[in-house]
């Protein structure tokens, strides 16, 4: 389990946007990586968005936005596309980083039990230190909710 104050583990991801991702690329940089289900269903979109709106506050910040799902780089091409979002969606098909964070596990829909990506966000300082998990997210102003973890750690 990994908690406040761990390194985050290091990644290399293919992009939606094209290319590879990997997070010593934003070395002295603070990241908000965040793991979503699934793209373009209900709550995904509604995270995303949020995200979307407050791109220029992160951007005056300086702060990366870095979304994650098992979909490949298709599927969110064509997100990004549809909702004009600003940002890199990287693709863990094989499961790897969603395994290393601890988001990959057992879910419950309607009584039925299977294996999926849970939503959780983890706000990374510029020196690649976790300094905050988000495990219950509100999708809907969860953008604020970083934004505001965020100049409470004094950064």
């Amino acid at each position: 389990m990994l908690t406040e104050g761990d390194k985050a583990p290091a990644f290399k991801l293919p992009s939606g946007e094209g290319g590879d991702v990997s997070l010593k690329d934003f070395a002295g940089k603070t990241v908000v990586l965040y793991f979503y289900p699934k793209d373009d269903t209900p709550g995904c979109t509604k995270e995303a968005c949020s995200f979307r709106d407050a791109d220029d506050v992160y951007r005056e910040k300086g702060i990366k936005v870095l979304g994650v799902s098992i979909d490949d780089e298709k599927s969110h091409q064509k997100f990004i596309s549809k909702y004009e979002l600003p940002f890199d969606l990287l693709a863990d098909t094989e499961k790897s980083i969603v395994e290393k964070y601890r988001v990959w596990g057992e879910k419950s829909m309607y009584g039925r039990k299977y294996m999926g990506t849970h939503r959780k966000t983890f706000l990374i300082d510029e020196k690649g230190k976790i300094v905050k998990i988000f495990d219950k997210v509100k999708v809907a102003e969860h953008a604020d909710e970083v934004l505001k973890a965020f100049g409470e750690k004094g950064q």
